[in-house]
């Protein structure tokens, strides 16, 4: 069979919670192998549009296809989602290992399989975290945690990888890591990633495309054109405010990334 070309179709997509249109007439196409950063101001609907890829809320009109299937009915291992860190209860008493574990077989696991152990062990070696296997979810700091996280995601191997504001609360050198690790994983597997990000000045650098919306797409394509002063001025109502600050976050990016490798 032919792989598609795009691995998710938004098609006139609008969303109704209540009485509040949450999203209107959204229409992409997000190419296989894709990094695509979603960003705009707060609530223009980033978080609802990553749930409809998820099949967690049903578009109140327009179509949402994955890999050419609705959300609802494709397997579960095709995407791998990292939510937000304010989702996780710190004091669950889990270990590491039962976490991402859960990201196989979808329920919180009892005494683990020799098979979904080695599974998981291999996906905290990929983001380097296999030495945090039997620690309590709660003792782990931000970046370590967002390893364990990226890892729970990784473990089915899926096509897809879903972030919600993934970096946000962690330090310079723990988001450093985790976009070094998603680059690392898309260049092995041509999984595409979709990261909902407020930090669009960072994420400018890491990603092939980049959808601005404010409630309704502003617009789509790669970071440079997508995040002109027009569109930013659109999406976030300053049009006349200039952004050179996004260069300078890219030599940023760029210094602690080649200081990563080095280390």
């Amino acid at each position: 069979m032919k792989k598609r070309t795009n691995i998710i179709e938004i098609i006139d997509l609008s969303v109704m919670l209540g009485d509040y249109k949450a999203l209107s007439g959204i229409t992409v196409s997000i190419p296989s192998g894709a990094w695509v950063m979603v960003t705009g101001p707060n609530g223009g609907g980033k978080t609802t549009l990553l749930k409809c890829i998820l099949g967690l809320i049903t578009p109140s009109t327009g179509t949402m296809l994955i890999d050419g299937l609705a959300p609802q009915k494709i397997k579960p291992d095709i995407i791998g989602y990292v939510p937000q860190f304010k989702t996780l209860d710190r004091h669950f008493p889990a270990r590491v290992i039962e976490l991402v574990s859960s990201g196989i077989i979808r329920h919180w696991p009892g005494k683990l399989r020799r098979n979904h152990h080695r599974q998981a062990m291999d996906a905290l070696e990929k983001v380097g975290a296999g030495k945090l296997a039997s620690q309590s979810v709660g003792t782990l700091s931000g970046g370590e945690l967002q390893r364990v996280y990226l890892a729970r995601a990784m473990v089915r191997k899926p096509q897809l990888i879903l972030l919600d504001e993934a970096a946000t609360g962690m330090d310079v050198t723990g988001e450093v890591d985790m976009y070094e690790i998603l680059e690392n994983w898309r260049d092995r597997t041509n999984s595409t990633i979709v990261m909902v990000s407020h930090d669009w000045q960072g994420e400018h650098y890491h990603a092939s495309h980049a959808l601005l919306v404010n409630r309704g797409l502003i617009s789509f394509g790669h970071p440079h054109e997508a995040l002109s002063e027009k569109n930013l001025g659109r999406a976030f109502g300053h049009a006349t405010h200039k952004h050179d600050h996004i260069h300078a976050s890219t030599h940023r990016h760029e210094h602690s990334d080649t200081m990563t490798e080095s280390r």
